[in-house]
């Protein structure tokens, strides 16, 4: 059996690997604490449960509007001026499966074939396989410093003829860095200035800590929503924790929204208007939800950074935002891979090795699961690697003895 030689050279989902590894751990009975996932643990708000159920009780769920329902977009548009300042038109934004459909449908509709986008590491793992899928070439800009911004005169370098789109992701999945205003002014700028879209990954920009606020693109530009080069795109998965629904957005000038929703009528038809239902109970009720989220994941974040500053060899730059952490391991294991594999089989500790975001010797920690889950992962991983932590630990009922240091 023979099979086309771009999908075999793209590469399984490493953090939707990690979750299956978790779950069939679990299914076996082991005590595996997960520090890999890309969820909050709270419930879908209530609004959106109603919603979703009223559209359900009419038993009238029929096709949507590839481009997405009315009601819906009348509230992306009523959240796209609350929080980006622009009144846009219900043909500038397109609704799609979640926000990685909208990325995908949108490298589809811009790119040809040996056009080159430009990747910021580190970067969220699906970027370089997804524009390896439309037959784009990935070049990926890693900080000189061994930081997680980089600077405006290392992207130029290394934009050339062929450069047609930059992405950026900010606040940063997976070092939840936000990027300063000045370098997202700087971007924007150029990217007008020379014809390249800036591809936005807004799916965090409210999820940020200690008061910070993620810069808006749209602030930057003078152009308006038809003639810019400035690309957005949003969703609930994060913001209000609805992973699950599957609801994203884009917003862009039509003749490109045009061109999205013919690419997403031919693939996956349209929503379900269900979840359409749910995303506008979301977006139209009560936004405690937003704010006590965001308050329970800074929380857990503070208690994150406290536990690893106790951690021998380990460096690690606080995030601004989102659900994780990017700490610097490799005063251990120089290969993220192996580390991460060690922890799984020694710890029963779920990470996500950095090598694939870009970041080798660093792993990615969430800290979206409980208080008691990040101080129980951490001190498994201090047993595991850390000759000054004691010998034997508890996991789960078992006793275990460390004898590999």
């Amino acid at each position: 059996m023979s099979l086309s030689q771009l999908a075999l050279s793209i590469v399984e989902s490493p953090t939707l690997k990690l979750n299956e590894t978790a779950r069939l751990l679990r299914e076996k009975g082991e005590s595996v604490v997960h520090l890999g996932g890309g969820e909050p643990k709270n419930k879908a708000p209530l609004q959106a449960i109603l919603a979703a159920s009223a559209k359900l009780t009419t038993g009238d769920v029929k096709y949507s509007p590839s481009d997405g329902s009315p009601a819906l977009k009348k509230e992306i548009i009523r959240y796209t001026e609350e929080f980006y300042g622009r009144r846009v038109a219900p043909e500038n934004v397109i609704v799609s499966a979640g926000a990685k459909q909208a990325i995908y449908n949108f490298l589809f509709a811009a790119l040809n074939p040996q056009d080159e986008v430009i990747i910021l590491a580190p970067y969220w793992v699906s970027y370089p396989e997804m524009v390896k899928m439309v037959h784009a070439v990935p070049v990926v800009v890693t900080p000189e410093d061994g930081g997680f911004i980089p600077r405006m005169e290392e992207i130029e370098r290394a934009v050339s003829s062929y450069t047609r789109m930059i992405i950026v992701n900010s606040p940063n999945n997976p070092s939840g860095a936000v990027y300063p205003k000045e370098l997202i002014a700087s971007l924007v700028e150029f990217c007008e200035r020379k014809g390249i879209f800036l591809l936005m990954d807004d799916i965090y920009h409210r999820l940020v800590f200690n008061g910070k606020v993620a810069p808006n693109a749209y602030e930057f530009t003078d152009r308006d929503i038809e003639s810019t080069h400035v690309i957005v795109v949003n969703g609930i998965s994060k913001l209000y924790g609805m992973t699950g629904f599957r609801i994203g957005w884009a917003i862009a000038p039509r003749k490109i929204v045009q061109v999205m929703t013919n690419i997403q009528a031919q693939t996956t038809s349209c929503n379900s208007p269900v979840l359409e239902a749910a995303a506008v109970g979301a977006l139209s009720g009560l936004q405690s939800t937003v704010q006590a989220l965001r308050a329970t994941i800074e929380n857990n974040r503070n208690v994150m950074m406290t536990e690893l500053a106790s951690f021998t060899g380990v460096r690690v730059t606080p995030p601004d935002g989102t659900f994780y952490c990017l700490p610097d391991f490799s005063a251990y294991k120089k290969s993220s891979l192996e580390l991460s594999n060690f922890l799984l089989s020694k710890a029963l500790v779920v990470t996500v090795p950095g090598r694939e975001f870009g970041m080798e010797g660093h792993l990615r920690l969430s800290y979206t699961g409980s208080i008691k889950d990040i101080t129980e992962g951490i001190a498994r991983i201090k047993w595991a690697l850390d000759p000054n932590s004691p010998n034997e630990i508890f996991i789960g009922d078992k006793k275990m003895v460390r004898d590999w240091l």
